[in-house]
Parts: C-alpha cells; structure tokens; sequence
C-alpha cells in the first residue's frame, strides 16, 4: 500500500473518504492495514489535520465540516476494524484466492509421442493377430548377431556401430536392433508364432535430423507352416492402409539384410515421391535353423521400422532429435 506521503492531500472530507476507503481496500496484510490507521485516522493521520484546520474556516463552515469529519471518523474506525477481523482470520495471504472464480482443469502430462505412435503400430498389428513382447535392452552377442546369421568376421557386422559393456563377459552389449527378441522367442516357442517387437535400440553414430544414437524400433515376426512372400506383402499392405490411410500406395524392392533371404525394403508413395519406411524379407533358413525349427517345413517373414520415422511422416516433424531433445514446446503438441 502506498505511504501517507504518496496520497494526494483532501480538499474535503469527501475527498478524504474516497482515497482512505480506496486505500483500505488496497490493504491485505496486518502491516499494510497499521499503516493505513496511522496515516488516516492516527493522532497524525490525515482526518485528523483536517480537524485541526477547522479553526481557519467561518463558524457555519466549521460546524459542517466538523460534524462530517466525526462521521467519517466513526465509519473510517468501523471499516478498519471489519478489514483487520477479515486478514487476521484468513490461513493465506488475502487475495491470495478468489473462491468465486469458476473452475479450471488442472494441467496434465501425456504420452510421448514415439510411445503413442509405438501404440498405434503395435495395435494394427495386434488387430491382424500378432503378439506384442519386449525384450532386453543389454544382450548378449549370441541373440544379437549370431543367432541372426551375423557370425564374428560376417562382413554385415560392419552395419552395426555397437556398445559394448564393460564387463566380466566378453559378449555384452547395447543391442542395435530389435531383432534378438525375435531370435529368444523362436528359441523358446514352437510354431506358429506371430509376435511385433518394439523397443529401444543403441548404435554409435553422428546424430543429424534423421539419426539418433538411440532410438525406437519395431520388430515383427511371423513363423508357420506354408507363410509366403505373399504373406509378407499382404500383411505389411494392410499395415500402410491402417497407418497412413485406405489408398495408401506401397513399393517393395530388393534389399539384403542378413536374416532375410530374400529381403525388401518398402516404400510408400508421399506427396509425389517414394520414401522407404522400413525394411522386411522372408526369414534366412539359417536363422530357422538356429533356433532349432525345420527349415523344410517351417518359413516365415521378418520387418523392422523407426517408429519416429513413421511420425515424422504423419506428424510433418524435420528433425528427429525433437522426440529425444525433452521441450515440452514439442512434446505438449500431442
């Protein structure tokens, strides 16, 4: 509240009420309201210099202006003694709350975006029977590479830049790819087996707008008696039309990856152009074999996409390091 020095001086006891009963109202703490008594009606205060000035005015004068300088005194006490009742029962600062204003919706967090296009993914395909596993993220270089036909001195091993762990074991690492938790669960499955994999992955690279050094993947297999190439298009088919619409156009063209045979890549068609989206293939016979399945008598099909690669489709996101960079200038868009 502002000093009795910042208040204009009243020319009249009307003047006088409208700036005290303004500057009461402006008080809300028990300092703020001593103040105010000492400055209005203190032995100093301003209702009490003007009494004293009544002395200078003519004798009908006086007594009008005296009569409602007393009046205003007793209302001024009776004003202060209501407010300073009002603070000094309140457990807040008063002001502090308006319990009138209406209501408002608290603020609440939601899910990241690559969790929520991670949910979208794995839901079509859940919906097309497939079952969603996750795995660990430290594995062992058997279920990494080996077992995925990616021998010690196999030459795609130089497609991986792997973390190794520093530990008593020689063959740990961060995994780069989803796909040792399709190898575990051949390993302890019989067919049919229709699982999708989604996950955190690691590889030690330059980080751009389209590379991260950590990032999510999605993995999916299907493995029975009798699966075709054919079923591997229909399937990843149905996918683009649930993610990106019912007219969605698709492009499959070879590719090698070391545990398919034969492999593919898919593209989609986007705004004019064909743009790769994730890559797939029939499963190697040797990594059948691996898992101790039949070879002759089992096939199946593998896939593997970037789930923010996916968004940043859906999404028009330029750099992928928004998913991972924490502002909430991003995240609160979704």
């Amino acid at each position: 509240m502002p000093n009795s020095q910042d208040i204009p001086a009243a020319e009249s006891v009307e003047e006088l009420k409208l700036v005290a009963i303004s500057a009461l109202e402006n008080s809300s703490t028990s300092e703020e309201l001593e103040v105010w008594r000492v400055d209005f009606i203190g032995r100093k205060g301003k209702l009490t210099s003007l009494l004293r000035g009544l002395g200078s005015l003519a004798v009908d004068d006086r007594r009008v202006v005296g009569a409602a300088a007393n009046r205003l005194r007793g209302e001024l006490e009776g004003l202060f003694e209501k407010r300073i009742a009002v603070v000094n029962s309140s457990s807040a600062p008063l002001g502090s709350i308006d319990v009138t204003l209406p209501g408002r919706k608290p603020a609440s967090g939601g899910l990241h975006p690559s969790t929520q296009m991670i949910r979208e993914i794995t839901q079509a395909f859940n919906e097309m029977g497939f079952q969603t596993v996750e795995g660990p993220e430290v594995e062992l270089e058997r279920y990494n590479f080996d077992m995925l036909n990616i021998p010690q001195n196999h030459p795609a091993r130089d497609m991986f830049d792997t973390f190794w762990v520093d530990s008593e074991k020689d063959d740990l690492l961060l995994r780069t790819h989803t796909s040792p938790v399709q190898a575990r669960v051949m390993e302890a499955n019989d067919p049919p087996i229709r699982v999708v994999v989604p996950g955190k992955c690691y590889r030690y690279e330059a980080t751009d707008a389209t590379h991260e050094w950590q990032f999510n993947q999605i993995e999916g297999l299907a493995v029975d008696e009798g699966i075709t190439f054919a079923d591997l298009k229909g399937t990843l088919y149905e996918f683009a039309r649930r993610i990106f619409g019912p007219s969605q156009k698709v492009r499959f063209r070879c590719d090698f990856f070391p545990f398919v045979e034969p492999g593919v890549d898919m593209s989609i068609e986007w705004k004019g152009n064909w743009l790769e989206i994730m890559g797939a293939g029939m499963v190697h016979p040797k990594v059948l074999e691996n898992a101790g399945y039949d070879s002759d008598k089992y096939t199946g099909f593998a896939f593997g996409m970037g789930p923010e690669r996916i968004s940043m489709l859906k999404n028009e996101i330029t750099d992928i390091r928004h998913f991972f960079s924490n502002d909430l200038r991003f995240l609160s868009q979704f």
